[in-house]
Order: C-alpha cells, then sequence, then structure tokens
C-alpha cells in the first residue's frame, strides 16, 4: 500500500506521516528532505539555488545518507528547497528515487508512507489512500515560528507569515507538478488539531477506504 501526504509548509503532514508510518509499520519517505538536500548542496558548493544546472547536478549527485544532516531542518533549507524544486530538471531527477522507494519500500516493509506537495498528483498518482493536510496559514506561520525559536533562531512572527505566504505562493504557481489537491484525496484541517487527533483522523480515513475496498 502506498499512502500519499501531501500539503504546505508547516500543515503537520510530516509529523502526520512519520507516525502514521510508525503505527502502520511502513516505510517512511520525507521528500522535501530531498528538496532541502539538493538545496543545501547547492548552496554549500557556493552557488545559487535559482541556479539550474547547479542545482540538476546536486539532484543526481545526492546521497541519501546526507538526508541526516541536521542542517535541513533550517528555515535557509526550506527556502532552498522551494526553489530548487520549482526546477523541471530537478524534480524529474528526483521522481524516480522517490517512485522507487514507494513502490519497492526498503526492509521488505508492507507498504510506504511519502508526504511532500505532489505525491498524491505526480509522484503516486496512483497511491490507494490520499490526505491532503492543511491548515490555515497564521497557524502555520505561528507552529514555524515555535519551531524557529525553540532552535535558538531570533525571528519575527510578521517576518515568517511573510515568508509562509510566499512559499505558498512560489508552491502552487511553479509550472511544473505545482502543489495541489489530487481530485480523490481527503483534505484534513489540522488548524485545531493535536497531533494525536491528527493521527486518530487519518486512521479513520484508512478504515473508511478499506471499507471501501
Amino acid at each position: 500500500m502506498i499512502i500519499a501526504i501531501d500539503g504546505p509548509a508547516a500543515s503537520g503532514k510530516g509529523t502526520l506521516a512519520r507516525r502514521l508510518a510508525t503505527q502502520l509499520r511502513f516505510a517512511y519517505l520525507d521528500t522535501g528532505k530531498l528538496y532541502r538536500a539538493v538545496g543545501m548542496a547547492v548552496i554549500k558548493g557556493g552557488a545559487d539555488p535559482h541556479d539550474a544546472q547547479a542545482a540538476l547536478a546536486a539532484a543526481r549527485a545526492l546521497d541519501p545518507a546526507t538526508l541526516g544532516d541536521r542542517l535541513l531542518s533550517t528555515d535557509t533549507a526550506g527556502k532552498a528547497a522551494s526553489v530548487v524544486g520549482a526546477i523541471p530538471e530537478v524534480r524529474a531527477a528526483l521522481l524516480d528515487l522517490q517512485r522507487d522507494f514507494a513502490t519497492h519500500p526498503p526492509q521488505g516493509a508492507p507498504g510506504a508512507v511519502l508526504d511532500g506537495r505532489d505525491i498524491g498528483t505526480v509522484v503516486c498518482p496512483d497511491a490507494e489512500v490520499k490526505i491532503f493536510v492543511t491548515a490555515s496559514v497564521e497557524v502555520r506561520a505561528h507552529r514555524r515560528l515555535q519551531e524557529l525559536r525553540s532552535g535558538g533562531h531570533d525571528v519575527k512572527e510578521d517576518d515568517v507569515l511573510r515568508d509562509m505566504r510566499e512559499r505558498d505562493a512560489r508552491d502552487s504557481g511553479r509550472a511544473v507538478a505545482p502543489m495541489a489537491i489530487a481530485a480523490d484525496a481527503v483534505v484534513l484541517d489540522t488548524s485545531r488539531m493535536t497531533a494525536e487527533q491528527a493521527l486518530t483522523a487519518a486512521l479513520d480515513i484508512l478504515a473508511h477506504k478499506s471499507q471501501k475496498t
């Protein structure tokens, strides 16, 4: 089984996807980390994330072992990911890697959970379960603000909110694989949910899907 979890930044999709994979004993892939790794590789190489050639070279040379780098959780990595993710050649280079993970989960797992922005629409359009996780931009900005401050970053809420809106516009407006809700996805608004409530709601969605099939 393939479960596609999509949604904008700080919607709670990553937390939900990880917990869902643990609950089901499925393999888990945070596809956003792939783009964060590419973006950071470009920056570390002294190039600009907007440089398509540098970004493509980084995508082709991506070592999955680098996905544990703590720098990938920084805001710099997030912004770079949004930029390189809008480059068609980069998305094409990472597409096979994501699809292979979904169809051949590592360590013999019975299924895979992938989270990102185009899993249900582009990467795994035939996924048995698709959930689009969302929340109001104000709630998402507040979540990101708390995350950044807990990491020791001195940031203002207005700046985080502005960056969040700009990133949403970039992710939704890119020419290739824009962030969108798949026609057969279930929308899950986590604005007023705890992580535990979101997990319960997702398990209910899976149970409902299973009954229908």
